[in-house]
């Protein structure tokens, strides 16, 4: 599927939802894909992308922002501790904030660094316990911990169960999102993305029906 054709059914999705068009911004998960593939979505006009590792961002990216403009690029695999700084330097958003001592690092970090980019909280909201972030339950004192720190909490992520009806995992994140004065919700793969539109998702994280399957390297 190409690029433009994921962006007319995000639209689609927004009137169906009565949002304003261009209310939900295409994170292009661009992960393990050649730079041959990448750059070619780059090419096309498009500058919003996601990657899971710090290691291979820091490897891809500084060389496209030489050749293109307005690069707006979000961290959202777990990170380590070790991470955060690399992570801070590349990315204009991390998506994976799920403990207290990453925020606690964020936090130190920003003060030294004078800046930080954009932070959404990820909450575990099938309770799987293979899978990081913070359990429902906790996640409004969490939350509050990491605005307490001065982070700059843009909003949340979340990752349905793959045999779970997403809808159900969307609807969550809103209404933990909406009682904590949060806007950012992002939710919804190549798979369910036009549910989370539905659901008010601001961001919306597209890899394999734009690229093709993933083939690791």
């Amino acid at each position: 599927m190409s690029l433009q054709e994921i962006i007319k059914r995000i639209e689609a999705a927004e009137a169906k939802a009565g949002r304003s068009v261009g209310s939900t911004k295409l994170i292009a998960v661009s992960k393990v894909q050649p730079n041959k593939l990448v750059q070619t979505i780059l090419e096309q006009g498009h500058r919003t992308f996601g990657e899971n590792r710090v290691q291979e961002a820091a490897v891809k990216w500084p060389a496209f922002r030489e050749q293109f403009d307005g690069i707006d690029l979000h961290i959202i695999g777990p990170l380590q501790t070790n991470k955060a700084r690399a992570a801070m330097e590349l990315a204009q958003a991390i998506q994976t904030l799920d403990r207290i001592k990453l925020a606690r690092t964020f936090a130190r970090l920003a003060q030294e660094m004078g800046a930080c980019p954009d932070i959404y909280i990820q909450v575990n909201t099938g309770a799987e316990p293979q899978k990081a972030g913070v359990l429902p339950d906790d996640a409004d004192a969490f939350i509050k911990e990491a605005v307490a720190l001065d982070l700059p909490v843009a909003g949340l992520m979340c990752i349905p169960p793959a045999d779970e009806e997403p809808s159900l995992h969307f609807a969550l994140l809103g209404e933990i999102a909406a009682r904590n004065g949060l806007n950012g919700l992002s939710m919804g793969m190549s798979g369910d993305f036009e549910t989370a539109v539905a659901h008010g998702a601001t961001l919306v994280r597209v890899g394999s029906a734009i690229f093709g399957s993933r083939v690791p390297n």
